[in-house]
Formats: C-alpha cells, structure tokens, sequence
C-alpha cells in the first residue's frame, strides 16, 4: 500500500509540476499538455489553472509525507 500511495503522489507532483511551468512560461513548456484539460475540465478551476495545478502538486508532497508515516508504523 505504501508503494501504491508513493507512485500517486509521485504522479501529482509531477502533473502539478509541469502544470505551474507550463502556466508561468505562458504555454512554452508544452510537455505533458494534458493538466490543461484536466484542470480545464472542473468549472471551478477553469479561471485559476496555476492554483490548482499548485494544488495538485501540494497534495502529492502530502501523499509522500503520508507514505513515510505509513512506513514507520
């Protein structure tokens, strides 16, 4: 389980990540385009896509921390 909860987390900070690169340089770090339609696809978040891919990233340092509490017990 503890592995499972790391590869998530692994995943989020990498889409969130690239998502807040891709934001800051105005769409020129194009790799893994996706997060756009992913964060595109939530109302919510449409009109704020750097927070939420800030977010996103955030909550897989929370898996990891998650993981290393799993780990020790």
């Amino acid at each position: 389980m503890k592995k499972i909860i790391e590869l998530l987390g692994t995943v989020l900070v990498v889409v969130g990540g690239c998502g807040v690169l891709r934001e800051l340089t105005g769409g020129w770090f194009a790799f893994m385009g996706f997060t756009r339609h992913l964060v595109g696809g939530v109302p919510l978040l449409r009109d704020h896509p750097l927070f939420a891919h800030v977010v996103l990233a955030a909550a897989g340092v929370a898996l990891w921390a998650l993981a290393g509490r799993r780990g020790r017990a």
